[in-house]
């Protein structure tokens, strides 16, 4: 059993931020669970716990208990919330169109025809259903976390009303009590009914945009078919993939989508992995080959082997990368936290301060006044805005990385991604497709089928890097194999072959030496040109005479240059690390257009060099794709990995762009920027909203103009204050990155 595991499970029952921090704090106090933080824009729970210690449903017990719920299935539990999602979207529907039928003929009766016979008494009842019917969970809700010994956005809501409630049926029923004492009993039952039907409307605004921050993950999930043709003795049944096991025989046809990872058996096909790769050229397959859950088969129909089903395919690994990363928090987001949690508290405590001013400064005369202002309070205070600003904006960000191919580990690096000065590339791998490649090539007497059928065979034989570049180079030739008498391997030269009779040859320049063959002075220009562009020549030979050099070299990727002139014209310092020899690495950032650069760096020194760069003040972010970077990238300030790099540079990186197209580097820095300036405006306006709203609900304008803030404006506000933040985060899924 592991030792640690994660899981990111649908919470259900939560209203607010506040509930959020409710559940996040009752599942960090148990034994067992080492780390858990609670999404509500998103409504999951990340948690990671011992399953020797404690289980799930020993979790779920803990919520219950705390007045929530948790959704523990293992099997499609997205689903399930999804379900949920849509069941509770379509109550709260139907819940505020109710409370708008009612509450337009209420605020009428109210502000209008106060004064026709038995008005009171049908308001009464008009708000009294509301409060019942369609506007119940809030005190079941608020009643609830009260036994419990907290408080959230509901309570607010159900003493708000209850308040204005009360106090008006108070008025209603006995009127004599404030016309034996001068004045005149005023009610507020489309209080109580409109600050239901706003508030309700606000939820349901803010739930309708919330479902569009998770857009994305949504699109990842909707890549994989619910069903698949599972073949036993020949026969097919189609049945759901969650019942598909490790060695299932599958059978896809063209057009279809591949249910799960797994190794084809039987047949051949073209397979569209662009979803996943970013590759838009389909990619040939056939028996033995890999194929990815969520791509889609082309033409061809084939069987095929499961090898990886459930939460250990590529697609489900990305999906919950995604989900974990949008469920973190970033560091200004503990600010938000501890405010929230002292929020609804300070929040009562200010409307009683506001309903004692109130009287002390006007006395029983000013009572009614005293009320309306402390209700308006309670009602216009928002921690959901709070709550909302930076999940909301972290969801948005790292769906639309997603959506680009850039997968962002979490909110920490979306964060500190913005803050990076400085950018260190490996080579091989990162600016350069990884592949040696023969790029020039100069045959003296020119080339013959038997020379590139020789060579062919020789080079099929050996081990060396630069083997397989020469074995590509004579295959797409037309070379093909022939019959050796013998083949040796020579340490540092290179390999040699006899071929009737004859000693053919392949290897560096000591091979010259060894069968005393000569270049002519053409072929030393060639040569000569080739390594000042530092790349590694070969030379071909039978006995003592030179059939042919070649040039072989990694080749730069189409994209590296223009990724490097972006970073730099985002005035972002570029240096490039290499183990290649110097004039490699001074052939590489001449043509890059990178001004520092250092070759011949072993892992050690890799780190070494981002040290230094750190203790010189700068913001390091680094690039690679390999074992050998795995140290600079856990030493950097942020790590980013090619995917399709070693699987320890993504376990160690912070970011992994599925493409290794490094022109996604500048644009995950570019959405990081995008990302964090959306959540400084959410959080600057959520602050202003309360520090603004809250003062001008206590009535501090009426001494200067008269100005009271009525209830039923203060619930508009409140409701609206947290759709606009959502809607403010939604700006960037529509922008331009």
């Amino acid at each position: 059993m592991k030792d640690l595991e994660t899981k990111v499970l649908p919470v259900l029952e939560m209203s607010c931020v506040v509930c959020a921090g409710n559940v996040e704090n009752t599942v960090k106090d148990l034994v067992g669970v080492e780390k858990a933080t609670v999404n509500f824009a998103a409504n999951t729970l990340n948690v990671t716990y011992h399953p020797v210690i404690i289980d799930l449903k020993q979790i779920r017990a803990a919520i219950q208990a705390a007045g929530y719920d948790l959704v523990i299935e293992e099997e499609d539990t997205e689903a399930i919330q999804e379900e949920m999602s849509r069941r509770h979207y379509y109550k709260l529907r139907r819940n505020t169109i109710g409370a708008w039928l009612l509450s337009i003929p209420l605020a009428l009766l109210g502000m209008v025809f106060m004064h026709m016979p038995y008005a009171n008494w049908i308001m009464m009842v008009l708000a009294l259903t509301i409060m019942l019917f369609f506007g119940r969970s809030f005190y079941i809700n608020g009643v609830r976390h009260a036994l419990h010994g907290s408080a959230n956005m509901d309570t607010l809501v159900a003493l708000s009303t209850s308040i204005a409630f009360v106090f008006s049926l108070f008025n209603t029923a006995y009127p004599q009590f404030w016309y034996d004492r001068g004045l005149e009993p005023h009610v507020y039952y489309e209080a109580s009914g409109v600050i239901i039907a706003f508030v309700l409307l606000g939820k349901l605004l803010e739930e309708r945009a919330k479902n569009s921050t998770s857009s994305a993950i949504k699109g990842l999930m909707g890549l994989q078919p619910k069903t698949a043709r599972r073949v036993i003795d020949g026969k097919e049944e189609e049945v759901p993939i969650s019942l598909l096991q490790i060695g299932d025989v599958i059978s896809v046809r063209p057009g279809e989508k591949i249910p799960v990872d797994g190794t084809l058996v039987q047949g051949a096909s073209s397979v569209d992995e662009s979803m996943l790769s970013g590759e838009p050229i389909p990619v040939e397959k056939t028996s033995g080959d890999r194929v990815l859950a969520g791509t889609i088969n082309q033409k061809g129909a084939f069987t095929m082997e499961a090898t990886g089903v459930g939460g250990a395919t590529v697609l489900a690994q990305i999906v919950q990368m995604v989900q974990a990363a949008q469920g973190s928090k970033a560091p200004v987001q503990r600010i938000v936290d501890k405010i929230s949690a002292v929020f609804v508290p300070v929040v009562v405590g200010l409307a009683v301060v506001t309903f004692a001013c109130w009287l002390l400064i006007g006395g029983s005369n000013y009572f009614s006044y005293a009320l309306l202002s402390a209700v308006s309070v309670l009602v216009i205070a928002c921690p959901c805005a709070l709550g909302l600003a930076t999940p909301t904006a972290l969801m948005v960000g790292i769906g639309k990385g997603a959506e680009r191919h850039i997968l962002i580990k979490d909110a920490f690096a979306l964060e500190n991604m913005c803050k990076v000065n400085t950018v260190v590339l490996d080579k091989t791998g990162t600016l350069t497709e990884g592949i040696p490649e023969v790029t020039d090539s100069f045959w003296p007497e020119g080339s013959t089928q038997r020379y590139l059928d020789v060579l062919y065979t020789a080079e099929l034989k050996s081990e060396h890097p630069l083997a397989s570049a020469i074995v590509r180079s004579t295959e797409a030739s037309g070379a093909q194999t022939c019959d050796v008498d013998s083949f040796e391997s020579i340490t540092g030269r290179g390999i040699r072959v006899n071929v009737d009779g004859m000693t053919y040859w392949a290897g560096s320049a000591g091979f010259l030496e060894l069968f005393g063959a000569t270049v002519s002075h053409f072929t030393s220009v060639h040569i000569d040109n080739w390594q000042q562009e530092g790349k590694s020549v070969v030379y071909y030979g039978r006995n003592d005479e030179v059939l042919a050099v070649m040039a072989i070299a990694d080749r730069i990727k189409p994209t590296s240059a223009a990724a490097v002139k972006e970073l730099t014209r985002m005035g972002i310092e570029v240096h490039l690390l290499t183990g290649d020899s110097i004039k490699t690495a001074e052939s590489v950032a001449s043509a890059l257009g990178i001004r520092y650069y250092k070759a011949e760096v072993l892992p050690n020194d890799k780190e070494e060099y981002i040290k230094d760069l750190q203790k010189a003040g700068k913001q390091v972010a680094m690039v690679g794709d390999g074992i050998n970077d795995s140290q600079a990238l856990a030493r950097a300030d942020v790590s980013v990995a090619m995917g399709k790099g070693t699987d320890i540079a993504m376990d160690v990186a912070m970011v992994t762009l599925i493409t290794s197209d490094l022109l996604l580097l500048p644009e995950a820095i570019r959405l990081s920027k995008s990302t964090v300036r959306l959540i400084h405006q959410n959080l600057f306006w959520a602050f202003i909203y309360n520090l603004i709203g809250i003062p001008l609900a206590a009535g501090v304008l009426f001494p200067i103009n008269g100005l009271l803030l009525n209830p039923m404006l203060a619930s508009a506000a409140m409701a609206f204050s947290s759709v606009s933040v959502v809607l403010n985060s939604l700006r960037l899924k529509w922008s331009k990155i």
